[in-house]
């Protein structure tokens, strides 16, 4: 039942007042008729109608106008609190996270872990350890829980797992300070992310202040490797701290790769050109009369082939720029707090700080409008006269990266 406010004067009354007929204030949710054949009043949607009978007395008709005035304030007050009390103190700012999946898998039952209660020294920062995997926005929830079935799947075992060996520990970037791991894959914006870091550690108090040269000297940012732990801290910093790695379609990688180590090769680094590409012209190329530098061809078989790591071992740790996400970071092996993708990094990158804790001190680079979107034409041209057989055996080595964070196979190159 809803709230009734009913006046009526007696015939008695009316007659001492002098009122010809009777006034009637109705608030009521339903459309039931009044008792007594009164003059019926309704309620609809929080709004309330008002029956006015004639009356010859003015003072009371005065009198009525401040009783409704008086509801609706009451009314208004009423609403106000509701909107207060049942807001959302949790939303994650004023851009929601989108429900759009970036890949489609078969979703089996979401695993919640138990809340865990870490040694007070050892307390994380980041809201991704609070235990409940629906905190998370449902993309990343779906990134994850493909990423682990990927990492059952035994058909694929040799291409998803890896030992979690010195190179890859050499790969992670510890911040202590708030309980931070990042694992480098390069060509997807690191250098960015390094940036982050370099001020959480407080080598730096701002991003623009940090000098372009300084960021990927190791000896001078301030980052150290999670390699240069022991091992108990090594595995202590592994199961507490909050984890994350940055990936983009595997082949637009390596087209990145290849253009910033032997194209352009803005930093000045010269052994790419003068001790790399030689020896990988030496063995891959097949027109040996061809003097023109190396070219995408010549790279793509180098990495098609299964029997490339007697390359690799001479290429030393340089190889981190084209080499697989497994073997950067052991995705299967070490359990990831959350894994960006660099086509949503708009996106991601805010969600990334605010689920480690860290939104309120440093904020992402500003993202060059368009820099992160997929480009099919560009990676249909640079594939464009390499032979489906070397094309295939690229995919061949890649497919575990292409599986495991949800890239499509890239059809129009295999078949």
């Amino acid at each position: 039942m809803g709230l009734v406010l009913l006046w009526e004067s007696s015939r008695e009354e009316a007659a001492s007042l002098g009122i010809q007929r009777r006034w009637l204030l109705l608030w009521e949710p339903s459309e039931e008729k009044l008792p007594g054949g009164l003059d019926q009043a309704y309620f609809y949607a929080g709004s309330a109608s008002f029956i006015w009978l004639t009356s010859d007395n003015m003072h009371h008709q005065w009198l009525l106008l401040a009783a409704c005035f008086w509801v609706i304030f009451m009314f208004m007050v009423a609403s106000k609190f509701i909107t207060l009390t049942f807001k959302d103190p949790d939303g994650y700012g004023a851009k929601q996270e989108p429900l759009i999946l970036t890949a489609v898998t078969k979703v089996e039952e979401v695993h919640v872990p138990e809340e865990k209660h870490w040694p007070e020294e050892f307390q994380p920062t980041g809201k991704a350890f609070s235990g409940n995997l629906i905190r998370q926005p449902l993309v990343h929830m779906e990134r994850l829980e493909l990423l682990r079935n990927v990492c059952r799947d035994t058909a694929l075992r040799d291409l998803s797992h890896t030992a979690v060996s010195k190179f890859v520990l050499d790969r992670i970037f510890v911040c202590d300070k708030h309980k931070i791991l990042f694992c480098q894959t390069p060509k997807v914006g690191n250098t960015q992310w390094k940036k982050v870091l370099i001020v959480l550690n407080g080598a730096f108090s701002s991003i623009e202040e940090i000098p372009e040269n300084i960021v990927h000297d190791h000896e001078k940012n301030g980052l150290p490797r999670l390699s240069s732990f022991s091992d108990s801290e090594i595995k202590k910093r592994l199961n507490l701290y909050f984890k994350f790695f940055i990936v983009r379609d595997p082949f637009e990688r390596l087209i990145s790769a290849f253009k910033d180590k032997f194209v352009h090769n803005p930093r000045f680094e010269p052994w790419y050109r003068h001790e790399i590409a030689p020896g990988i012209i030496r063995k891959y190329r097949k027109n040996r009369t061809e003097t023109k530098g190396l070219q995408f061809e010549d790279f793509v078989r180098y990495l098609g082939d299964p029997n490339h790591r007697w390359l690799d071992v001479q290429f030393g740790d340089h190889i981190i720029h084209w080499v697989t996400y497994v073997e950067l970071c052991a995705p299967c092996e070490i359990t990831y707090s959350v894994i960006g993708h660099h086509e949503t990094l708009e996106d991601d990158a805010p969600y990334i700080l605010k689920a480690a804790g860290i939104d309120h001190l440093v904020s992402y680079p500003t993202i060059p409008p368009g820099i992160t979107v997929y480009n099919r034409t560009k990676v249909e041209r640079y594939f464009s006269g390499i032979s489906k057989r070397d094309i295939r055996r690229l995919y061949a080595r890649f497919e575990g990266d292409f599986k495991l964070f949800g890239y499509r196979e890239p059809d129009f190159l295999l078949n």
